[in-house]
């Protein structure tokens, strides 16, 4: 399953994308989390030291070299440098799966707290005033649309605040995403935007509560958004003490912050594959991206990378391996 951490900067989901991380990790479930915000704090919170964080290899420098991983012999692609953000896969393109033996999940990862790390990376001096960071999670972007993921897999993934995933298609990449919200005016204007934004592209939405205190803060919420609130966590000194690098497990938590994510395993366990919409939605996407900006980006008509006859999925990925043996 591919699920999203979505809201407000300061909202807290990289730590409770982390949370999420470590709980399904310790069920011994393979999971990938990639850090895909601006500001890169999802290694520190996954128990890492700052600097072994930062030394990470970076999704965004090494764009050129996984895009000629993935376009294989796939023959509608012309070159990895025609490959844009939302390249389709097709037939020979080169499919990844979670824990496969590629060069991107073993070059591009490290262990941290039971799961396998990537990160787009931070702004450097060459990127600043001169590139925006769409350029980086175009990585991640490419990424998902080439990976097949099967029953209890997860690969979880920490967004820019606010609304910025709407800069791409990447929105739509999820089985769910996951709004972490504050009870205050500015914590539910995320829900509202996304709700908007996405309103036709048929996006599945849960709210987790964070910083609660109380039922009025519970109540303010859910009169906001309604059914898409799963539920709330409150200040934890557990939390707190593992944000200040402080020895955490997951037994420190108390009992009703282990049950919410119980919750939301539950509910991301429960959402059906749709690999047909997905696929639909990533060739969408990549049509408008060719007609705004892409074909005269790169001088080809890019409408032509897409292959009609392939659906991403388990039959495509056998088919691939077989093509490979």
């Amino acid at each position: 399953m591919k699920i999203a951490f979505v809201g407000k900067g300061g909202s807290g989901k990289t730590t409770l994308s982390s949370l999420f991380v470590r709980y399904l990790a310790a069920s011994g479930a393979p999971v990938v989390a990639v850090d895909a915000d601006i500001n890169q704090h999802l290694g520190v919170a996954l128990g890492l030291e700052e600097l072994d964080a930062a030394a990470i290899p970076a999704m965004g420098e090494r764009l050129p070299e996984i895009k000629e991983y993935l376009r294989g012999t796939n023959p509608r692609i012309s070159s990895a440098a025609a490959m844009v953000k939302t390249t389709p896969p097709g037939y020979g393109s080169r499919l990844l799966r979670i824990g496969g033996d590629d060069p991107i999940h073993a070059g591009l990862t490290v262990e941290a707290s039971g799961a396998r790390l990537m990160v787009t990376g931070p702004f450097t001096d060459d990127d600043l005033g001169v590139a925006c960071y769409h350029s980086k999670t175009g990585a991640v972007e490419l990424y998902l649309n080439h990976l097949v993921d099967g029953p209890a897999e997860y690969v979880v993934v920490d967004c820019t605040a606010g609304a910025e995933s709407f800069a791409s298609g990447m929105f739509t990449r999820f089985d769910l995403t996951f709004l972490v919200a504050e009870p205050t005016r500015k914590g539910v204007s995320v829900y509202r935007q996304w709700t908007d934004y996405a309103a036709d592209y048929d996006v599945a939405l849960k709210v987790i509560g964070n910083k609660v205190d109380g039922p009025e803060d519970v109540a303010f919420l859910r009169e906001q958004v309604g059914d898409a609130l799963l539920g709330c966590v409150g200040d934890s000194r557990a939390v707190r003490a593992m944000e200040q690098g402080r020895p955490f497990t997951l037994t420190d938590l108390a009992g009703p912050d282990r049950r919410m994510l119980a919750a939301m395993r539950e509910v991301v366990d429960a959402r059906p594959k749709d690999w047909p919409k997905f696929t639909r939605q990533a060739i969408e996407f990549h049509l408008k991206n060719a007609d705004a900006w892409a074909n005269s980006a790169t001088g080809e008509d890019l409408k032509a990378q897409i292959d009609p006859g392939f659906v991403l999925g388990p039959e495509a990925m056998t088919a691939a391996l077989s093509a490979v043996r």
